[in-house]
């Protein structure tokens, strides 16, 4: 698995973690604060997709993880 594959995989986790502990529906509702963190990586993606840098494939690239094409 790529570097940006990774990240994409990462990014959807969070999503779907923090939307779970963020909705007053949901069984493992913590508290609606959990959407600001839906909303930051919202922003970090957008922000990757304009600028074409990622801090978190940075990161999994020093780790080891190969580039993709």
């Amino acid at each position: 698995m790529t570097s940006w594959q990774l990240v994409r995989v990462i990014a959807g986790s969070f999503i779907l973690v923090s939307l779970a502990l963020g909705i007053p529906g949901s069984p493992i509702f913590v508290s609606p604060w959990w959407l600001a963190f839906t909303a930051f990586v919202g922003v970090n993606l957008l922000q990757s997709g304009v600028s074409r840098w990622c801090l978190m494939e940075t990161i999994l690239r020093r780790i080891g993880f190969k580039a993709g094409n």
